[in-house]
Formats: C-alpha cells, sequence, structure tokens
C-alpha cells in the first residue's frame, strides 16, 4: 500500500523551553515516518527552531504546504510545548489544503515541571482547538488529550488518522462506474448523481450493450488465453463446466476491464439478475470478484452506492470489500443473522475455501447454461466491520451507516455465498435501518474500522453518519 504523506506542523511559543520544540520536531517527524507516513515539513532553519509561532512563521509553512498541495493527505499538529494557537491556525487557514487534522500535545511529568522542561501542552491544546472551532476547521483528537509519542493509544491513533486520511483523498475526486441501468425491479438502488458530484465524485456510464459487444467481439487471442488462465489460478472450478463457459466468462471481463482502464474507474456496480444473462450468456459475478481483488471493487444490480461503500471499507483497511445482502434471521439469535449473494465476493474476502460454478437460483429460472460464474463458499469466521452510504434524494443529504461486528463459521447449508454475521443489538441496527430508509444491501469487509469511517465520512466527508454500538 502507498504511503500517506502527512505534512507536519510543530508548535511553540516564546517563554517555553524552545528545545523542546526542537527535539519535538525530531521525535515526530521519526515517529511518523517509523509508523508508515512519508512526512513533509519546512527545513529546520525556515524559522525559528523549525516551528510555528508567529505570522511569519505560518506563512512559510503555508507556502511549503501550498507547493505539496497535490501530495498532502493530512496534517498533524504536535504540540512539544503551549504552542503558539494563532500561528498554528494561520498556518492551517492559509495553506487550504482541505484535509484531515490530527492534534496531538505532550505529557507533562510532575519529576520535570521546572521551567526548562514544564511544556503545558496540556492547556496550550485546549487553545489550538478553541481557535479551530471558531475558524469551522474540523480536526481529529487523539484518544488520550496528552500522550507520549511512543504510548499505545498514540500509536492507535496513528492507524486511525491513516486509515481517515486515505479514505478521504480516495473518496474526493473518486470516479464510479454505472455499468448499464438498474434493474426494473431495484428501485433500492437509486441515487443522486448529483449529490455525489457535491462531494467530488463522479460517476461515468456505458449501456450493457456496448460491454456485451465488447465481449463478444472480443478477437485478441492473447488476452483470451491470459485471461483463462488467470482464471483457471483464480479457484476451482465446478467439474463438468463446459469451456465455452468459463471464455464467455474471460471476455466479459477483458471487456469490463477495458472500459475500467479507459475511463479511469476507481469502482464499479454492474447491471446483473437478469439481462446480462439473457443477453450474453454468463453472470457477472466471477469478473467482479476478481476485480475487487485486485482492488477495483464492483457491486451487483447497478448498485452504484454500494461500490461507493465497498471503496470506502477497502480505502479504511486496504483489504477489499464484500457485498452482501442482509438476508436471513438465524432462528432465535436475535445478535445474528445471514447474510447472501450469489456471489461476487473476492476470495480473499471469503478467506477460505469455494468453488466457481453456476447461479443456483437464476440458473433455475432461465438455465444454468446462461449463469456461469458464481463463486460459492461461507466466508470464514472473523471480525468484520459492516457500510453502508446512501443518497437521501428528498433530503438532499449523503448518510451512512457503520459498525462492527464478525463473521461466525457455523455451517449454514444454503445455496451462494454465504456470510453468518454476528452484530451486537443487530435488533437495534435493523430498526434504525427500517425507519431511515436504507437499503438491502450493505458492504462488509475483513477489517475493524468503523471509528475511522465515522470520522471520515461525518466529519470531513460532511455527510450524515450513524456508527452503530452494542
Amino acid at each position: 500500500m502507498k504511503k500517506t504523506t502527512i505534512g507536519l506542523v510543530v508548535g511553540t511559543r516564546g517563554f517555553f523551553p524552545s528545545s523542546l520544540a526542537v527535539s519535538g520536531r525530531k521525535d515526530m517527524i521519526a515517529k511518523l515516518e517509523k509508523s508508515g507516513y512519508k512526512v513533509l515539513i519546512p527545513s529546520e532553519d525556515a524559522t525559528n527552531y523549525g516551528a510555528v509561532e508567529t505570522l511569519a512563521d505560518a506563512k512559510v509553512y503555508a507556502r511549503f504546504f501550498k507547493d505539496h498541495d497535490e501530495e498532502i493527505q493530512g496534517i498533524v499538529v504536535t504540540l512539544p510545548n503551549f504552542g503558539d494557537e494563532i500561528g498554528i491556525v494561520e498556518t492551517l487557514e492559509r495553506s487550504r489544503l482541505n484535509v484531515p487534522v490530527l492534534v496531538h500535545a505532550w505529557d507533562d511529568k510532575t519529576s520535570q515541571m521546572d521551567m526548562a522542561h514544564r511544556r503545558d501542552a496540556f492547556c496550550g491544546k485546549l487553545s489550538v482547538c478553541n481557535n479551530l472551532y471558531q475558524r469551522s476547521i474540523p480536526f481529529t483528537n487523539t484518544t488520550l488529550h496528552t500522550c507520549s509519542i511512543d504510548s499505545k493509544e498514540f500509536e492507535a491513533d496513528l492507524i486511525r488518522f491513516n486509515q481517515i486520511c486515505r479514505v478521504v483523498s480516495g473518496l474526493r475526486g473518486a470516479r464510479l462506474g454505472a455499468i448499464g441501468q438498474r434493474p426494473n425491479a431495484f428501485n433500492t438502488v437509486r441515487y443522486s448523481e448529483k449529490l455525489l458530484q457535491d462531494s467530488g465524485i463522479t460517476v461515468s456510464t456505458v449501456d450493457l450493450s456496448e460491454i456485451i459487444s465488447t465481449a463478444q467481439n472480443w478477437d485478441d487471442d492473447k488476452s483470451q488465453q491470459d485471461k483463462l488462465k488467470e482464471i483457471d489460478d483464480y479457484g476451482p472450478i465446478i467439474e463438468g463446466t463446459p469451456p465455452e463457459h468459463v471464455k464467455r466468462s474471460a471476455n466479459l471481463s477483458l471487456a469490463v476491464e477495458k472500459w475500467v482502464e479507459e475511463m479511469e474507474i476507481d469502482a464499479s456496480a454492474i447491471q446483473c439478475w437478469d439481462s446480462i444473462e439473457k443477453n450474453y450468456g454468463c453472470a457477472t459475478c466471477l469478473s467482479m470478484s476478481m476485480m475487487g481483488e485486485a482492488g477495483k471493487p464492483s457491486a451487483c444490480e447497478t448498485d452504484v452506492m454500494g461500490a461507493l461503500s465497498m471503496l470506502a471499507l477497502q480505502l479504511a483497511s486496504g483489504e477489499p470489500s464484500g457485498f452482501l445482502d442482509w438476508n436471513n434471521n438465524y432462528d432465535d439469535d436475535r445478535d445474528s443473522c445471514i447474510n447472501i449473494h450469489c456471489s461476487n465476493y473476492p476470495k480473499s474476502f471469503i478467506g477460505g475455501e469455494f468453488e466457481i460454478g453456476n447461479l443456483d437460483i437464476l440458473g433455475a429460472s432461465i438455465g444454468p447454461e446462461k449463469c456461469f460464474g458464481a463463486l460459492k463458499a461461507q466466508v470464514k469466521a472473523g471480525p468484520m466491520t459492516y457500510l453502508r452510504i446512501s443518497t437521501d434524494d428528498v433530503k438532499g443529504t449523503i448518510k451512512a451507516y457503520v459498525g462492527e461486528g464478525d463473521f461466525r463459521d457455523d455451517p449454514i447449508d444454503t445455496a451462494g455465498g454465504v456470510a453468518l454475521c454476528h452484530v451486537d443489538n443487530l435488533q437495534g441496527l435493523m430498526s434504525y435501518m427500517c425507519e431511515n430508509g436504507f437499503e438491502h444491501h450493505v458492504a462488509m469487509n475483513r477489517s475493524l474500522s468503523s471509528d475511522a469511517l465515522k470520522e471520515a465520512l461525518g466529519k470531513y466527508m460532511g455527510w450524515d453518519v450513524y456508527q452503530h454500538k452494542s
């Protein structure tokens, strides 16, 4: 995964020990780099002690950050002493980066409260945050008001902030692909392109007939053979599957991937159930699964908001996302349910054995010979985060819910891609979804990243986000 690039702001104040600013700058740079960040900061001799105090210092930092505005994904503000709140907020306001900001302050030690070592950052942080609030500059707080940079809490803060920065920078300017129109019966996948565009997210569209035509007329034998080998290496195909069914799926993958590459698409949603099966002769699941495994998530039934949800989860965790239905209760266990799709799950999302075969339900009605490409498995046990982003067109807002749970491995004897999910207070979540008009589709990911997603989507993207808790 590419390193997140951070701009570092070191605060200082004249009548506090400048040596703390010098050592704090050096130690924080080392800590951030060790934590996997790329750090950008003006040279130490660009300002007094390499820190920000005066308006002149703020201008130096702001110019530097503006020169690197296409690189910087977040800002870390650190207070080795009280710091000058005006200098810090002027830096952020003048740089106009509009990126996530983490505010950190250093601990004092009662054994070092003499004037040569006393920091007063505990107090200074309140002044910095007050001024950020006055100027409507959103920021992320550390878990502890002040802390050592080597504390486990701060290390967790850096991991979470990294996730926040990846999500925000990845969604702003994201390009989503709608391949085909929504199936007529699926009013649930309606959405507003204009609301997405207002958040910097662009939707490109293509008629399904264009993809089908490209697939039917694919004549590059080399790329076709390479894709067939890729499919063979990807997972086991059910015995007795005719080679022409696999070839049809390979050509579909090549056609979709060609359009995705040409349009620079970050995540896609494809019309399925049942147009492509009837008009082309295979399911889209395998193509979508392989794209998701390669970092290009793809959702079913032209659910563009589902694709966006998958992308946000992937940006937070660095892992592929699955796309599922909230589908069945689990007997009398009211904190568990069964989630199912046909499925298009990336193989690492499944986490265990699977096989590639035909759609079960649709295959029974239109014929299995038109339905090859579904990944069949039960999702392996482990932690998970779930997310659904939706446009509320009536209110003119984008909304989301997010939370955490886990996959269980109790066997479920049913068709498709199956996941047994446990969520504390599941009934409360279902009630919230019903009352607030959320869809039956949900994106899931093998990670615990709901805190970062709540912060990224709510505070920085400006969306209405509900984080489900027990």
